[in-house]
């Protein structure tokens, strides 16, 4: 009995599935009928037995359709335009640069070629960017460019657009530069100037950075893998595109887990400079090297002579560097002899003070003469390789009473310029916010690199 149930219900199952494959609107509309009346009967059941039921009337409004087809046509008429920003290459064409730009325009590509302002200004000039406006069919609506004009600060911006005639037209226009403040930190794992790539930090705040510390840090032979830096910095804008970098406003290097921190500061009516953050200027009487920084071939100790081959005292600092590169002295003096002397080729020697001299040997070329005063960073010559050199490189010394000196040292322990009493409260409220800054460098990038 069981089992003919089951076989019964399989069955009319089976019809069921197949009235709906095959009649599938009548079926819908019998379900829906069979909803309809036990729904009503559910109704007269619940009515039969309710008092003072509210009285329902049937309302019938007509509905006006939404314009919709009006609105696809405005928004099919609508033109959108988009924007991209392109770096130039030094292999750049006029037609390279457009493609990677998604330009696709036969008359921008024309005008392009034969304008001068855009051949030599941005083709001509590896890594400058371009930003470019197309409509949504890839044709060229304007094109601009920036670049700095010289040691002001001021820029000139090339502006190329299509104009009502749809013909294209050019104009330079010169504005100044906006001064920003930018943070930055990096993390030394092979080089300095490695970790500097890493996180994005120009060469040139790296030079200063040197240039600030390197009367405390001897950055040639003391770099460890896990020094650190946070750096807050000046970057020129034009039209809020970075041009060109600034000062260092305030820098902290941490070296063998030694923090050395430093900030700008100008007291009204004296020369501005660099201090600790607790009032101690790091303006010193000497460089601490000849060169921008550089890589340093042999430091100031014992090596086997390249070209004697035997085991003797380096009395000074070899910095090897691509011929032609600046010499600079590391501190004011007159010069007290520009010329050829025997192994060292062509030399400068410069007498500072009744007892220092700094000498600079294997020069390509000398640019001062005998008698001559200079001032601390004016260039003397260039790296070469002349006399006993085995390549291009500079070999200085540093002497005080006729013997040679380590060059890091003195620039250690010589004269610097102290903060007056009466800049001291404006200082010190500077110092503050300077030493917040260099604390949100840190952390901001500490916080990037955990994501």
């Amino acid at each position: 009995m069981k089992i003919g149930l089951i076989a019964a219900g399989e069955k009319l199952l089976s019809r069921a599935a197949h009235a709906l494959e095959h009649h599938p609107r009548h079926v819908t509309a019998a379900v829906a009928a069979l909803m309809l009346c036990a729904g009503g009967g559910a109704f007269a059941v619940a009515s039969d037995g309710a008092e003072d039921q509210p009285v329902v009337r049937q309302v019938l409004e007509s509905v006006v359709a939404l314009p919709f087809a009006d609105q696809l046509k405005t928004l099919d008429l609508h033109a959108f335009n988009l924007y991209r920003t392109e770096t130039t290459r030094a292999n750049d064409t006029v037609e390279s640069l457009l493609s990677r730009a998604g330009v696709a325009d036969a008359q921008a590509l024309g005008f392009l070629r034969s304008n001068d302002a855009f051949r030599t200004r941005v083709l001509g000039a590896a890594g400058r960017n371009v930003t470019v406006e197309v409509n949504d069919s890839h044709e060229l609506q304007r094109l601009t460019a920036r670049w700095a004009t010289g040691e002001d600060a001021t820029f000139k911006r090339l502006t190329i657009e299509k104009s009502a005639t749809g013909q294209f037209v050019s104009r330079i226009e010169m504005a100044p530069m906006v001064a920003a403040a930018r943070m930055a930190s990096a993390t030394v794992r092979s080089s300095l100037f490695a970790a500097a790539d890493e996180a994005g930090i120009p060469d040139s705040i790296i030079i200063q950075l040197v240039e600030i510390f390197g009367s405390d840090i001897d950055f040639h032979r003391a770099l460890k893998s896990g020094d650190r830096l946070n750096v807050v910095y000046e970057a020129l804008e034009a039209d809020g595109e970075p041009l060109r970098t600034g000062r260092i406003l305030s820098a902290e290097f941490v070296n063998k887990g030694k923090a050395h921190q430093a900030m700008w500061f100008q007291e009204a009516g004296r020369k501005g400079g660099y201090y600790t953050l607790d009032g101690k200027s790091l303006e010193t009487s000497f460089l601490a090297s000849p060169m921008e920084f550089s890589r340093v071939t042999s430091g100031f100790a014992m090596r086997m002579h390249p070209i004697h081959n035997t085991w003797k005292a380096h009395l000074g600092v070899d910095y090897g560097a691509a011929t032609g590169t600046p010499v600079r002295t590391v501190g004011d003096g007159v010069v007290e002899f520009a010329g050829q002397q025997n192994g060292f080729g062509n030399v400068v020697i410069i007498k500072h003070n009744s007892s220092a001299e700094t000498l600079y040997a294997h020069l390509s070329r000398i640019d001062v003469r005998k008698g001559q005063k200079v001032n601390i960073g004016e260039r003397v010559g260039a790296v070469g390789a002349t006399g006993w050199a085995t390549g291009p490189h500079l070999h200085f010394e540093f002497r005080v009473d006729g013997a040679q000196r380590d060059p890091v040292q003195m620039a250690k322990h010589s004269v610097s310029v102290p903060l007056s009493a009466a800049a001291r409260p404006e200082f010190d409220r500077l110092a503050r916010s300077m030493g917040a800054q260099l604390a949100a460098a840190g952390s901001t990038t500490a916080v990037a690199r955990a994501n």
